[in-house]
């Protein structure tokens, strides 16, 4: 085996570019390294005239992108002593600081609003010994009350307003770059509490500086029609949407998503719940990639923007899909086709098959 070629995670991986020191003890899962798969199936069928590829960051240890900004929060406060660490969430970043904090060592405490939380991403808080509480209330509460706890306890909050959790999200944007061997003209992102857009441009502008690559891309977010605050300019008291990941109403990373948007002359637009969905089932259906709700809204967002003639024809377009569709099932449950229930006779199913082909 050539241990040369192994991938380290994205710490060791792009050390030169984390506030890394030899007292910080990485703490990693080997996140990153995750897919860049090049559309062809779903172009073809849209009529999408355009260089499409998902970046596939359901593939990370957790299943989501949260795990690249988590290992470096982690290694962050478990360099300062922390003996805990504490985070609200809708699910992704519940599940990977409850993982990460188990692989350091240290407890983890997570504030999740009740009943607004996909099953799957409370089992893994849960099974990774997180102390899991449920308010009742929504995300922006919950960030709240976390927010004044770490003021009076000795505990890590590793939500995105945790300036390493960007500094680690940023490791995407190298990757981008190094897979594509270029920059993309356009980077799709869904935008819920607005930490990945901040991170992705960080990361470009970064190597960029560092002579890495010659452009930069604009950037394109997009929230969901019932959760979109910085669309609508103005917090959304009581999100709603399908795509629980992004059901946020007062997003943290607020200014320095509009300021990714603005300096990269892109936008940040609305998709509704059924244009979400009906991307997550093509992306699956077509691409054989299985994202959450949330992760389609960068494809839903490109295909609205494609058909209003936003792009130039031949454009290379990355989306990044959050996370992993697994983590949310029960949507695909009460939207999907039913299994067809059929006698064990071989008959039936021979049938059955004839009617398919």
């Amino acid at each position: 085996m050539d241990t040369k070629s192994t991938w380290k995670g994205i710490i060791r991986e792009y050390i030169d570019f984390f506030p890394i020191t030899e007292k910080t003890p990485i703490v990693t899962l080997l996140e990153g390294n995750t897919p860049l798969v090049c559309v062809n199936n779903l172009t073809k069928k849209l009529n999408l005239n355009l260089n499409l590829y998902l970046k596939f960051d359901g593939a990370n240890p957790s299943g989501s992108f949260k795990d690249r900004g988590m290992t470096l929060a982690i290694s962050k406060a478990l360099e300062e002593g922390a003996k805990a660490v504490i985070c609200a969430s809708t699910g992704n970043t519940s599940a990977s600081a409850s993982a990460y904090a188990a692989r350091a060592g240290i407890k983890a405490i997570v504030l999740i609003p009740e009943g607004k939380i996909a099953t799957g991403k409370l089992v893994q808080a849960m099974v990774h010994g997180a102390f899991v509480i449920q308010v009742k209330g929504n995300f922006d509460q919950a960030l709240n009350i976390v927010r004044e706890l770490v003021k009076e306890y000795p505990i890590t909050l590793v939500n995105s307003i945790n300036p390493y959790r960007i500094e680690g999200q940023k490791s995407a944007a190298f990757e981008v770059c190094d897979q594509l061997g270029r920059v993309p003209d356009y980077h799709a992102l869904p935008v819920g509490n607005a930490g990945n857009i901040t991170a992705y441009w960080r990361g470009y502008k970064e190597y960029k500086e560092k002579g890495k690559i010659q452009n930069l891309p604009k950037m394109l977010g997009f929230q969901a029609a019932g959760a979109a605050p910085i669309v609508l300019g103005h917090p959304v008291e009581k999100p709603e949407t399908v795509a629980t990941a992004i059901r946020i109403g007062n997003p943290a990373s607020w200014r320095t998503a509009v300021q990714a948007r603005d300096e990269s002359g892109g936008t940040i637009d609305i998709v509704t719940d059924e244009e979400i969905l009906e991307a997550q089932k093509m992306i699956a259906s077509y691409e054989g990639i299985f994202c959450e709700p949330a992760s389609a809204a960068s494809v839903a967002g490109v295909i609205k923007l494609y058909k209003q003639g936003y792009f130039k024809e031949n454009s290379t377009v990355v989306c990044t899909l959050t996370g992993n569709g697994l983590k949310d099932p029960d949507i695909v449950f009460k939207i999907a086709e039913k299994p067809v229930a059929l006698p064990a006779e071989l008959n039936s199913v021979r049938d059955f098959v004839e009617k398919i082909l």
